[in-house]
């Protein structure tokens, strides 16, 4: 079996607030880059009874096919973390500094290359973890995630 990638980064706790605003951020549900649209306008018998609206809808929908496409052709809105395996642990909770935050990202190695760029340009404090920190963290969350599953395993057995 293939196993995913995982890295573990560090950063300052008072930078945890703009992370997570990255971390979460999906540019295609953001109703800024894509208009929404009314469902009914895909209600071809809702717009034959509006034809009035069809003028309207039509520019609307223009408007979200050119917002999309140049979507797509942007490299680095196309870095999208809320589609990773991520976690943020405080320093306290993992027994380390608490001055300190940890960011576990779990992705393919291109996403990982591309995406660290990204974090390390918006977030100041942010720095790959030592060798040995990432290997206690990332032990401690696939620790964690077990227990989850066999915890669910009992649960629905």
């Amino acid at each position: 079996m293939n196993e995913i990638p995982a890295r573990v980064y560090v950063l300052n706790s008072s930078d945890v607030p703009a992370l997570k605003k990255i971390l979460e951020y999906d540019p295609y549900l953001d109703p800024n880059l894509i208009p929404k649209m009314p469902k009914e306008w895909d209600d071809k018998e809702y717009m034959m009874k509006h034809p009035e609206l069809a003028q309207e809808a039509e520019k609307k929908k223009k408007e979200a096919d050119d917002a999309m496409g140049k979507l797509r052709n942007d490299k680095d809105l196309n870095i999208i973390f809320a589609r990773q395996d991520y976690q943020v642990k405080d320093g306290i909770s993992m027994g380390m500094d608490r001055e300190k935050s940890y960011l576990y990202l779990s992705a393919d190695d291109s996403f990982l290359e591309a995406g660290e760029a990204k974090l390390k340009k918006s977030i100041g404090s942010l720095q790959r973890a030592s060798a040995e920190i990432e290997k206690q963290i990332i032990d401690r969350i696939e620790e964690e995630k077990q227990k989850s599953d066999q915890g669910l395993g009992f649960i629905f057995g």
